[in-house]
């Protein structure tokens, strides 16, 4: 007889996830909570902007040195069993027109902090032989479109560390992926795209829909629960086949 998978519930796990105050974020960190997991979430805001039984922090990740003040508070607690870094900011522009300063932030928040991040937890993790890491990277980790250099490149960087991560620490029990979503129904997208772009985009989604935040991060949860034994350094793309055509 086959032996069962653990169960996905995840009471007496804490978890940290950063841009949880909105979107995605805020969907993935409403879900862990739902299964039982003491979540914190950071924003970039003062106030707090926390989901419902979720407390708040707020993070400044464009900025180094904060970065690594935060980092290092979590490191000396010990306090994340599992780590999802949803955290990142984009600026469209074309190649030659990238600016250094737009370049720069998008590298610090994007990749740098992810790594800050998961370099002040893992330690612990390995400690205790048991933790999970979920990096949200972007179906532009994966292909990308004109205007898109400095959020891909920041992007598949993030992919990339991922998996180097993944396989250095695998014989410690902690797993270490990507999930990588589409275009998702957010407050952003629409106010990005409009609902002209979103019909235009649309025609490249074999679903012919945006994903809802949910789904993504049903997507987070299973990859960030115990249910998950067997999968690390894999990039889970939820992107209604985009990048299939």
């Amino acid at each position: 007889m086959a032996t069962p998978l653990p169960r996905a519930e995840l009471h007496g796990l804490r978890v940290l996830v950063t841009g949880g105050s909105r979107g995605i974020g805020y969907a993935i960190a409403t879900l862990l909570r739902e299964e039982g997991a003491s979540v914190t979430v950071t924003g970039a805001a003062p106030e707090p902007r926390a989901p419902h039984g979720c407390a708040y922090e707020q993070a400044d990740f464009a900025d180094i040195e904060a970065t690594q003040n935060f980092a290092n508070r979590h490191r000396d607690a010990g306090d994340v069993d599992i780590l999802v870094n949803n955290a990142g900011i984009n600026a469209v522009a074309p190649f030659v027109e990238i600016s250094d300063e737009d370049f720069d932030a998008i590298y610090r928040v994007n990749l740098r902090a992810p790594m800050v991040l998961c370099r002040a937890v893992v330690s612990a993790m390995r400690e205790r032989s048991w933790g999970r890491i979920v990096n949200v990277t972007s179906i532009f980790g994966v292909v990308s479109k004109p205007g898109r250099a400095s959020y891909s490149s920041s992007k598949f960087g993030l992919a990339g560390m991922t998996a180097a991560l993944a396989v250095e620490v695998a014989s410690d029990g902690v797993l270490v992926n990507c999930v990588a979503p589409g275009f998702v129904d957010t407050e952003l997208t629409r106010r990005m795209l409009g609902d002209a772009g979103i019909a235009e985009m649309l025609r490249s989604v074999p679903l012919g829909r945006l994903a809802e935040p949910q789904e993504i991060a049903h997507a987070v949860q299973f990859l960030a629960s115990p249910r998950n034994t067997f999968i690390t350094g894999h990039s889970l793309i939820v992107d209604g086949g985009f990048t299939s055509t």
